[in-house]
């Protein structure tokens, strides 16, 4: 039996035994073996929810990578653990490479021991038997409050991270002519209503680079895509390797002497692309030619310094407190300090590391 948790947290990657789990039989012993009923349809739709799926099996690797291979599964899985070692440390090794806290991950296993161990090791991971696989996609803890676009891709995006790494780890040479190489292509475009699950998403799990830490709703956003004196904006980014999905989101209120960046949030996995600095500059430039001053929010969190060296960086000074009426996200904590930072914006290059795509969205009639 799985472990009881009264406010279950939505899985975010369910590692797999394959032998009397994933298929009928000990592949070893009885040469072929089959799926068990239901499972690749259980497997299709945790991926389909952007729950990703994983294995720590004990088998010769080569023979049941081939096996998975020929029942068309092996696609689905990422970052096997096919060996012989305990399997709480092919989880562990999964949650690291992932960089996903043991209590997202789950563990399914026909073997009491093998739970059990798991268990020991890793208190945080959720344990289920292989009686309960066909009953996963109802459980709550498997069914995440919203899916998006994002999501329902989430396996191929990390499938491309983990070739992209693999080649950087093989790369001779300066970091900026690697990125050259990657061909990055970044648009900032207007949000769509269809866009505005991610949006809130991001503005959710993004910490380290959230201006402000504040959470917009989807209704909060779907009322200023809107109103005219304020711009929704989502980056989203994509290179030879695949799509990195939606990973920005800046809210700019204008006015005709100034603009006001309400909220800036970008995905960490972008940093090392320079994204957040060419939003920036983009921004900057954009602002210069329309002859206004640049304000951006800004409030220090435990975890966004790297946000703020961004500012800095991009030549914002001043930190002037203001009240919190200022942060209109519902979660704005009441006499919340926020700093308000200027920017008399000059005209910037474009980035030479990769191609930005964003017409000019600030045409629109206010």
């Amino acid at each position: 039996m799985h472990r009881e948790n009264p406010a279950p947290t939505t899985v975010k990657c369910l590692v797999w035994d394959l032998d009397n789990t994933l298929w009928q039989g000990t592949l070893l012993e009885d040469g072929e073996v089959r799926l068990r009923p239901g499972l690749r349809e259980t497997v299709v739709e945790l991926d389909s929810r952007g729950i990703l799926n994983s294995v720590a099996s004990k088998n010769d690797h080569d023979h049941a990578w081939a096996r998975l291979t020929e029942l068309g599964l092996a696609e689905y899985f990422v970052l096997p653990r096919i060996g012989w070692g305990p399997k709480s440390k092919s989880v562990r090794a999964i949650a690291e490479e992932l960089n996903f806290a043991p209590g997202t991950l789950a563990f399914i296993d026909d073997q009491p021991f093998e739970r059990a161990e798991v268990a020991h090791s890793l208190p945080e991971v959720r344990t289920y038997t292989a009686e309960q696989a066909t009953e996963l996609t109802s459980l709550p803890e498997f069914s995440p409050a919203t899916v998006t676009v994002d999501s329902r891709r989430r396996r191929s995006m990390y499938q491309a991270s983990f070739r992209r790494d693999a080649e950087r780890a093989g790369f001779d040479g300066p970091d900026a002519d690697f990125l050259r190489s990657l061909d990055i292509r970044m648009r900032i475009a207007r949000a769509t209503p269809a866009e505005l699950s991610r949006v809130e998403e991001l503005t959710l799990r993004t910490s380290q680079m959230n201006a402000t830490g504040v959470h917009y709703s989807e209704a909060d956003l779907l009322a200023l895509i809107d109103d005219p004196d304020h711009e929704v904006l989502v980056t989203t980014v994509i290179d030879r390797f695949g799509p990195y999905g939606a990973v920005g989101v800046v809210l700019v209120q204008r006015s005709a002497a100034h603009w006001r960046i309400k909220l800036l949030a970008t995905s960490c996995r972008v940093v090392s692309l320079g994204a957040g600095s060419a939003l920036l500059r983009w921004l900057t430039d954009r602002a210069h030619r329309a002859g206004v001053h640049l304000t951006a929010d800004f409030r220090p969190t435990e975890r966004n310094r790297m946000m703020e060296v961004a500012y800095r960086f991009a030549g914002f000074t001043g930190a002037d407190e203001a009240p919190c009426p200022c942060l209109t996200g519902p979660d704005a904590a009441p006499g919340s300090p926020v700093g308000r930072l200027h920017l008399v914006p000059t005209a910037q290059p474009a980035p030479d590391t990769l191609h930005l795509e964003a017409p000019d969205l600030f045409e629109r009639t206010r």
